[in-house]
């Protein structure tokens, strides 16, 4: 039998407003499926049980008095752990701050709240959301719900795992090189990373980046779109890159026409390493949606030099977050920040003076492609997701990775278009594991991107082969 927490976030939002599911019931039903399957997966790290219960039954009484508490009344949120939630622990997956119980909410958690959004529990991340997994040394690993032997990806893979296992219908995440979409990928959810800014942060370090931006996951493009409109158009006066605007539209988002849109599929964006097997299903599938386009072909902007600048412009977002932490705190940190922060010392002004030249000529280049083109295909991950015990692949098709980020070059290269992209859920790979598509619209067109993907997840749901796979939970209890 169906239980609450596997519906849609739509279709139990319907439910709650028509007093037909009461907000207690869905929180009680996802502390059941998290008590039954997190043990095995550790997506959930911090849970707010009481406070939770409490909100859902305040959030009943309003709707039965006839008040509208808000688009996202009664909705039960996994809050990745980089975000405050106040008196929630909140460790950002770092010994630094394993004891960390932040006093106040991040201005994007005031927004959910006032949404109605109910903030269940924090999910899991790698330390200061760093890496292409989900591990530290605070919590552990977050397994992938389709073999725990695997990673789900990272850094939002907590938020992920969490969704595949309908523990929430709805998860934030962040996304820097691809946090939201690799880890969707390979959980079989959809993650959407939209433009710089349109999700207020007003911790941000540097206040002038494309790198990280906050963004929705769920299960369907309905659902994450219906979180982003919460999430997004909020100014916040600490955030200098926060863009104010009326989000609320995307809550109700019509599929558009593919017969109207031009669009490029590129299997590696010419160089970008990606596995062979990666590459064959990504033809193969493409191949399934290929004709519902008004126009289709195979094609991709230079990335020539996207690599390096990446590299560089990286190691300067880390030092900036994290020098005084590997100087004074180097016992208590990963190898990965260490080493991303070390590197930026053998760089140079000249280095990223350089770097910045090669990001504008990037973004010049793919605006100019995306002029010609509505969407750009890409597959979601450049290969399946690995092992745990193994680690991240150093050579793909026989190609040595200088680091984790080499083969992240598929999703990162997006990453400083600045333009919206979105990671839709795409059957399984020739290894078993989930497998989707990268969408990449137009700049500024998140509407435009999400109504495309809505259509787009129509024609795959449709064919067994190419519909969102749903992991054997009873495996994981």
């Amino acid at each position: 039998m169906t239980e609450p927490c596997d519906l849609s976030a739509v279709d139990l939002r319907a439910l709650i407003g028509a007093k037909k599911l009461s907000p207690v019931e869905l929180v009680e039903s996802c502390l059941k499926r998290i008590a039954a399957v997190n043990g095995t997966v550790n997506a959930f790290v911090a849970l707010d049980e009481e406070g939770a219960l409490a909100r859902a039954r305040d959030l009943e009484a309003e709707i039965t008095q006839g008040r509208d508490p808000g688009p996202l009344a009664g909705l039960p949120v996994g809050i990745k752990d980089l975000v405050n939630v106040k008196g929630l622990r909140t460790t950002y997956g770092s010994l630094l701050f394993k004891d960390h119980v932040p006093d106040a909410d991040d201005g994007q958690i005031t927004r959910l709240r006032q949404a109605g959004a109910i903030i269940l529990g924090k999910t899991n991340t790698p330390e200061f959301g760093s890496g292409a997994n989900t591990t530290n040394r605070v919590y552990g690993a977050t397994t992938n719900p389709f073999d725990p032997a695997r990673t789900p990806g990272g850094s939002s893979g907590g938020s992920a795992a969490a969704l595949a296992c309908s523990m929430v219908p709805l998860a934030q995440g962040s996304d820097t090189g691809g946090s939201l979409r690799a880890p969707a990928t390979w959980s079989g959810v959809v993650g959407f990373r939209p433009r710089p800014g349109a999700v207020a942060n007003e911790r941000r370090m540097l206040p002038l980046t494309y790198f990280s931006v906050q963004g929705p996951m769920g299960r369907s493009v309905a659902d994450t779109a219906l979180l982003y409109a919460a999430q997004a158009g909020s100014a916040h006066p600490g955030d200098p890159m926060g863009i104010p605007f009326d989000a609320s539209g995307f809550a109700a988002l019509r599929p558009a026409d593919l017969g109207n849109l031009r669009v490029a599929f590129s299997e590696d964006l010419g160089t970008a390493p990606v596995d062979d097997g990666i590459k064959r299903v990504f033809r193969q599938r493409a191949g399934k949606i290929r004709d519902a386009f008004a126009h289709a072909r195979d094609d991709q902007p230079d990335i020539t030099g996207v690599r390096e600048a990446f590299w560089v412009l990286r190691c300067v977002y880390y030092m900036a977050y994290h020098k005084d932490r590997v100087e004074n705190h180097r016992d208590l940190l990963s190898p990965n920040i260490i080493t991303n922060t070390e590197a930026g010392y053998t760089m140079s002004l000249a280095d990223v003076a350089a770097a910045e030249v090669a990001w504008r000529q990037w973004y010049d280049r793919f605006q100019a492609f995306m002029e010609d083109v509505d969407l750009l295909i890409l597959p979601g991950n450049a290969y399946p997701p690995y092992r745990l015990d193994t680690g991240a692949p150093t050579e793909i098709n026989g190609r040595p990775m200088e680091n984790y980020m080499d083969a992240s070059l598929i999703r990162s290269a997006l990453t400083l278009t600045g333009n919206p992209v979105i990671a839709v859920p795409c059957g399984l790979d020739e290894t078993g594991a989930p497998f989707g598509f990268q969408i990449a619209g137009k700049r500024h067109g998140e509407k435009e991107l999400l109504e495309a993907a809505l259509a787009i997840e129509t024609i795959l749901n449709a064919d067994a082969e190419t519909a969102r796979p749903i992991p054997d939970l009873e495996k994981l209890t």
